[in-house]
């Protein structure tokens, strides 16, 4: 998706048509993907390789008003919820407004500021101050920790095109 990633997409469909129901298809499996889809609002979970076999029974399942999650998705849920009913240290993640979470998700993909804000149609300065509250609010210190810190606790998620290698090769040098 060129501007936005499934979940922040989820959000924002939800928060305009409630009565929409999201099925989410992806490769990842990370309970933190799953339960960043549920909290986005996602009334189904398919992972792709599950997807010939299960496509059609989550959708029907969501046409009647069920969820419908594959079998591997459903473990990882309830792993997922085991391990946090356990963990009382468990930290509580400040509430990211649905701009924040663009802002996030266009400098995880590599974008300027300049160019978060004119994919966004704000001013430079918005786009800026948005990153600075964002790094305020996280008590973050770069953009590199405040990207590392987004993946890390499923507030974004990146396509495997959205990572491209650098256009010059890295060369190692030899000392003569």
């Amino acid at each position: 998706m060129p501007i936005l990633n499934g979940l922040e997409a989820t959000r924002q469909i939800l928060r305009d048509n409630p009565q929409v129901k999201v099925l989410i298809m992806t490769v990842t499996d990370a309970d933190s993907t799953i339960r960043a889809a549920l909290d986005a609002g996602a009334r189904g979970f398919v992972l792709k390789s599950d997807v010939a076999r299960d496509v059609v029974a989550a959708v029907q399942a969501l046409q009647y008003g069920h969820t419908f999650f594959t079998a591997r998705a459903s473990e990882m849920i309830l792993s997922g919820y085991l391990a946090r009913v356990t963990n009382k240290d468990e930290v509580t993640l400040p509430t990211l407004t649905s701009r924040e979470r663009e802002v996030i998700q266009l400098m995880a993909e590599g974008k300027s500021t300049k160019e978060v804000a004119c994919l966004l149609d704000v001013s430079t300065k918005t786009a800026e101050t948005h990153r600075r509250n964002l790094m305020r609010k996280l008590n973050l210190h770069s953009v590199s920790e405040l990207v590392l810190f987004a993946l890390r606790n499923g507030v974004i998620q990146l396509a495997a095109d959205a990572i491209r290698p650098s256009k010059q090769p890295v060369t190692d040098r030899v000392a003569a």
